[in-house]
């Protein structure tokens, strides 16, 4: 997935683009500190992409990938900080902001 990509506009589309950017980040050299929340982050975004899932509990999990994003520092590699853009970009496609 490329990270220049515009996100879906389809919600459902986006909870799948959401937990392939931040799979795409675990290939990028990062700090250790802010892999830490980027893994989870990614953790929570598989669970969110998951057939079947209560849409309340899927907006819940996209919210908490939101907020782990916004705690992560600063990664130092161009290729990821874009790839976490876009998957900012989709919680917010997916939350409705």
């Amino acid at each position: 997935m490329d990270a220049d990509e515009n996100p879906p506009t389809d919600p459902e589309a986006a909870v799948d683009a959401l937990a392939d950017h931040l799979t795409a980040t675990a290939e990028r050299p990062i700090p250790p500190a802010t892999n830490r929340w980027l893994g989870e982050a990614e953790a929570v975004a598989r669970d969110a992409a998951t057939d079947g899932l209560a849409e309340g509990t899927r907006r819940k999990r996209v919210q908490q990938v939101a907020d782990l994003l916004a705690e992560a520092d600063p990664t130092g590699d161009a290729v990821a900080d874009d790839h976490i853009a876009a998957a900012e970009a989709c919680c917010a496609v997916i939350l409705g902001e």
